[in-house]
């Protein structure tokens, strides 16, 4: 079985266990008066495992696959270390700091941070422009989040 497909089954068993504690146990606790509303706090899991049981069984049945005789790349497992594994352990592990960090520096320094420092995992040099863009996406994500959806976020850091 080719690598893609067996992430996908991993991936597609993940989903299988997501959607049943989105459908089937996070229900439970909910309080009578948000029983009658048309959107529970399990809405947005249930969309998400579902789609992404999709998303894996195109995958692993195949259906992804076009008819094309042009030769298309595939991942090759004994290649592995040939690709790029630092940039993709590095950002993963940026994202681990990056939730670490939001809570003491608050979320418009971590998010800046985070977002400059994973373009230049990615190659990025134009620091100029990685700042720029990096505050003005966490001020308008954190706008939208704050002000419109009104849930509170902590821009700042915990000391001011």
């Amino acid at each position: 079985m080719a690598l893609d497909r067996v992430i996908a089954l991993i991936f597609l068993l993940i989903c299988a266990v997501y959607g049943y504690t989105a459908f089937f146990t996070m229900d439970a606790g909910l309080p009578p008066f948000m029983r009658n509303n048309p959107i529970w706090p399990s809405t947005f899991p249930k969309v998400l495992s579902v789609l992404g049981i999709l998303t894996a069984l195109t995958i692993v049945l195949g259906l992804e696959k076009s008819n094309h005789t042009a030769e298309v790349a595939e991942i090759n497992y004994r290649k592995l270390t040939e690709y790029k594994l630092g940039q993709a352990v590095s950002l993963l592990l940026l994202m681990v700091a990056y939730a670490f960090a939001l809570r003491p520096i608050g979320f418009l320094a971590s998010t800046t941070i985070f977002l400059v420092a994973g373009s230049a995992i990615l190659g990025e040099r134009r620091w100029v422009m990685m700042g720029v863009i990096g505050v003005i996406a966490a001020g308008f994500v954190w706008y939208l989040v704050d002000e419109v959806l009104g849930i509170f976020m902590r821009p700042l850091p915990w000391f001011v």
